[in-house]
């Protein structure tokens, strides 16, 4: 098991921390030797065996406690939450570390984390939960792409999913209380539900500019490869991703229209997605 606060014995050295548990199994010293050296190389600490864990930065401490996990050579690596501690810089490194651990070792990573970007980009399957309760297991893209529930829509993505209540009302479709064209795929599965009350979906990056929705900018941030432009719409407070540089002012109106293949539509009483 690799810990959140690396659990690391602050009187030994980094050799001692990674042998202990074989001590204690009582292995023999040339073995242990071997298998410390051994993960030791893999993860870039064989400068640093004969250092106390205070004299290693966070990421260093956290491959230590890798290292110890490694060197029993188990079936399973337990990951608690184990980049939480780390600043932003060295969880990336680390997290890279980590996929490329699991490459080179083939073994079992069963990894907890409420970190959706470490879980997107190091899970070969999610399984996403709730109070204790499973939600959705799938693949990365699985989850991205066709959330079971209102929870996993709006858990997994960043910026989360914009949703929308969507109600019919003698034939019409009112979203926010706005009446809207919605395209012919989500008319499809509102009829087919039966139902009259639900909950439309669309990621900020499958709204597009040009259209007849339009956003009341609130805020626009630039990050250089993509804009988060924020504003009001349909009345609700939403957030749109666009591709490149954006200058749009603050009050500015902005037409914008969905993709229509990526919208998404829920249950509104049971959150289960319908399309």
């Amino acid at each position: 098991m690799v810990f959140q606060n690396y659990a690391l014995y602050g009187h030994m050295t980094i050799y001692e921390n990674m042998a202990f548990s074989l001590m204690l199994a009582k292995e023999d010293k040339y073995v242990i030797h071997e298998k410390v050296m051994a993960a030791a190389e893999i993860l870039g600490l064989t400068a640093q065996l004969n250092k106390k864990p205070n004299q290693l930065s966070g990421g260093q401490r956290q491959r230590v406690a890798m290292g110890r996990a490694i060197v029993r050579n188990p079936k399973v690596f337990l990951f608690d939450e184990p980049l939480s501690n780390l600043d932003a810089k060295l969880r990336g490194s680390t997290r890279r570390e980590i996929k490329l651990l699991h490459k080179r070792l083939g073994t079992t990573m069963i990894y907890v984390t409420h970190d959706q970007t470490e879980a997107l980009t190091l899970a070969d399957r999610i399984c996403c939960m709730s109070m204790g309760h499973v939600q959705q297991i799938g693949t990365p893209l699985e989850l991205y792409d066709h959330p079971k529930n209102l929870f996993v829509a709006s858990f997994i993505g960043l910026p989360p999913m914009n949703l929308f209540n969507l109600e019919v009302k003698d034939g019409k479709y009112y979203v926010e209380g706005i009446e809207a064209d919605l395209p012919e795929r989500i008319v499809k599965g509102i009829k087919d539900s039966g139902k009259d009350k639900f909950v439309l979906g669309i990621r900020p990056e499958d709204i597009k500019l040009g259209g007849d929705f339009v956003i009341d900018v609130t805020l626009n941030e630039n990050t250089g490869h993509f804009t988060l432009t924020h504003g009001k719409l349909f009345g609700k407070t939403s957030c749109a991703k666009f591709r490149h540089w954006q200058n749009f002012e603050i009050g500015e109106k902005v037409n914008v229209s969905f993709d229509e293949e990526k919208i998404h539509l829920f249950d509104a009483d049971t959150t289960d997605a319908l399309i």
